[in-house]
């Protein structure tokens, strides 16, 4: 093999440190900005199926505080280790709010949420309970099918890794969430 001459290897180390920037803010990107995530269960149907990937926001609970009907990706507190891996729910209460479900409707501070994304009412009953600080009580769309806040509890907020805000797959169903 040839050696190279001053001009090749001057070419050879800028693409080489060309393509070690992009591994590297690629790298940042995905540990600080945003992470893609495959939904594995049906417990947010019919918002999400099982398959779709969505991109989350990791940086927004950095600026933002999570709000009633968010999206939410994070890992699983105490109580809910037997799921694998990170956990994507969406956020009924937030510290402070009273939560209750009780014949079919979900009440937070007494007034029951209006939710057009759910697949069916939820059949169990959850008295009035406050959600305690930097606590967070989350429930899958799909109510009967979800392993969530009402059978283990409260998520601490220190627990959220990202906020889901798009759908990228399939490309049938791309967009942003509601």
């Amino acid at each position: 093999m040839a050696s190279l001459t001053p001009d090749q290897r001057g070419r050879l180390w800028e693409w080489t440190k060309s393509i070690g920037l992009a591994v590297l803010l690629a790298l940042g990107i995905r540990t600080a900005v945003v992470e893609a995530f495959v939904i594995p269960s049906g417990s947010m149907e019919p918002t999400l199926q099982i398959g779709d990937r969505v991109l989350g926001n990791k940086f927004w609970f950095w600026v933002a505080d999570p709000h009633r009907r968010d999206i939410v990706i994070f890992s699983p507190p105490k109580g809910a280790e037997l799921a694998a891996g990170a956990l994507i729910k969406r956020v009924i209460a937030v510290e402070g709010d009273v939560v209750e479900i009780r014949d079919g409707e979900v009440l937070v501070n007494g007034q029951r949420m209006t939710e057009p994304y759910v697949k069916e009412q939820p059949l169990y009953f959850l008295p009035p309970t406050k959600v305690p600080p930097g606590m967070l009580f989350v429930l899958g769309d799909n109510r009967n099918a979800s392993y969530d806040s009402h059978a283990w509890g409260f998520v601490p907020r220190s627990h959220l890794r990202a906020k889901a805000f798009a759908r990228y797959w399939p490309l049938t169903r791309i967009g942003l969430l509601q």
